[in-house]
């Protein structure tokens, strides 16, 4: 293909940003939106799926960042490493995956524990504990008689001050499996930091290999201890688990075998490097044989039970393919989803490709500065545009989103309503150069805070349909069909820009013909 686009077209993502019509606990209702209820009134709209089978996803999953930047920029409902890993457990495959065989037959070979580490949830976005009980099934089908549960506590993708049901939960498995030991917890927050701050994951790494943190011989209380001193799931600072007094139940040692069980690569790689890699903390370490479900880095160079498998002929690739540029641009925390998402899981920046991150200082607190990066990430946008009026710009705006995780509705307000100051400029940036803007969602969040039968807030990404919205001048009367997904965007913008979609691309254009 050899096709040149001769206007910009922007595709504006406003994570969080589903449609509900509920006003109760509902962030986007409540909010002044001046720019956006223009773009309703006077422009072409449908909603999308965002969740479940349209989206690569099972029937009961609800929307999230990552699968949605999937479906967005490869065209079709990818199926995520977390649907293949499920499929797996159903057919019985799970049971007889290389990797995962070798690691228990040398753990028993050898006559050494094996570690089990992940969070602990059902979320879907980042582990599922079914892979956590398939493991301990397998392992006690191998004859493995040490096994230990090292636990990250969510409270994320899940409800806030759950992670003592979950925990015990897991205890009653284990005693139904009958192979098994929960010997440390810890939350997210020091567990499965992404963003460079290795004092969270020393702790966590002090926690597993010397038996660092609070001491306690049960697991669920110290949990509900922690809730009521304030501390919040993903907060809980490493908690030992002893089996009797000051002798801890198990530290992870020289020979032991160690099987990280998440899902999901970019909040694994801290503690992957500070556990398994040299040198990382520059202090030595237990040699560990260690074992990854997915692969979090292939420059960590170990065994993958479940390798990656990158999707083609993704949006950038067809746009590389046409001489077409692309510039996305965002913050620090949807950075993965804009870059190693969007292109179906490739690592590699293509030519032509231009990638912007705004990084998001660690000191920010989202609540306290609810506007985040976006109107940093405004500024480069009209910058870029003012550079190169051509190509395609994906924009990403997650600001409403990360404030509504916290389930502080005046706060989400705030955050949409800077936000929708950001849509303003780029929209009007996007048609006084006679480009087209897009503006559509990963996912829904902000138009849903609190429970619809108990009103009580809500936490959670949801299940709802997002909005997608066509803003042009000229556009002649178009209209856009109804009961499309997030895998039909990626063909409709090859559409506008006259090139043929690839036959990989199971999505279809929005447009009505």
């Amino acid at each position: 293909m050899n096709s040149q686009i001769n206007r910009p077209l922007a595709l504006i993502i406003l994570d969080g940003w589903g449609f509900s019509p509920r006003t109760e606990g509902n962030a986007i209702a409540l909010a002044h939106t001046p720019n956006y209820d223009d773009i309703c009134a006077n422009f072409p709209r449908t909603t999308l799926a965002a969740s479940g089978i349209q989206v690569g996803q099972t029937a009961e999953a609800i929307g999230n960042p990552e699968v949605g930047h999937l479906s967005i920029g490869t065209g079709r409902a990818a199926r995520s490493e977390s649907f293949r890993i499920e499929d797996a457990i159903k057919d019985g495959s799970f049971f007889e995956n290389e990797v995962l065989t070798h690691a228990f037959a040398q753990a028993f070979a050898a006559g050494k524990p094996v570690h089990l580490i992940g969070m602990i949830s059902d979320g879907g976005v980042h582990s599922s504990i079914d892979n956590l009980f398939a493991l301990l099934r397998m392992a006690k089908r191998s004859g493995i008689t040490e096994v230990y549960v090292h636990c990250i506590l969510d409270g994320v993708d899940v409800p806030t001050r759950t992670a003592d049901i979950y925990i015990e939960a897991l205890e009653i498995k284990l005693a139904d499996i009958g192979v098994g030991k929960i010997a440390s917890l810890c939350g997210r927050y020091f567990g499965m930091d992404s963003r460079g701050n290795w004092e969270r994951t020393a702790r966590a790494y002090t926690m597993l290999v010397h038996a660092e943190g609070e001491r306690s011989n049960d697991a669920v209380s110290s949990i509900r201890n922690s809730f009521l001193r304030g501390i919040a799931d993903e907060f809980t600072a490493p908690i030992v688990v002893e089996s009797e007094p000051d002798v801890p139940v198990a530290r992870v040692g020289h020979g032991d075998t160690v099987i990280y069980f998440n899902h999901r690569p970019e909040t694994m790689r801290q503690l992957v490097r500070s556990l398994s890699l040299p040198d990382e903390l520059g202090a030595s370490k237990p040699a560990v044989s260690s074992y990854c479900l997915t692969e979090y880095d292939r420059d960590f160079a170990l065994p993958v039970a479940f390798k990656s498998e990158p999707v083609g002929n993704v949006l950038t690739d067809v746009l590389t393919g046409s001489g077409i540029p692309s510039v996305k641009i965002t913050q620090s925390e949807r950075f993965p989803h804009l870059t190693y998402f969007f292109n179906g899981g490739a690592d590699t920046q293509l030519e032509n490709e231009q990638h912007i991150l705004l990084p998001t200082p660690r000191s920010e607190s989202v609540d306290h500065q609810p506007e985040s990066q976006s109107f940093k990430i405004t500024d480069r946008f009209i910058q870029s545009l003012d550079q190169n009026r051509s190509g395609v710009f994906v924009v990403n705006l997650p600001a409403a989103d990360l404030v509504a995780g916290t389930g502080q509705v005046s706060k989400t307000v705030e955050a949409i309503q800077y936000v929708d100051t950001c849509i303003g400029g780029i929209v009007e940036h996007i048609r006084n150069a006679g480009g087209i803007a897009i503006l559509t969602s990963s996912h829904g969040n902000c138009e849903e805070m609190s429970d619809v039968v108990t009103g009580e807030p809500q936490y959670l990404t949801t299940s709802n349909r997002v909005p997608f919205h066509l803003v042009a001048d000229g556009l002649n009367g178009t209209t856009l069909r109804d009961g499309g997904s997030l895998a039909d965007i990626a063909p409709t913008i090859l559409g506008l820009l006259n090139i043929e979609k690839p036959s990989d691309m199971t999505g279809n254009d929005l447009r009505k013909r």
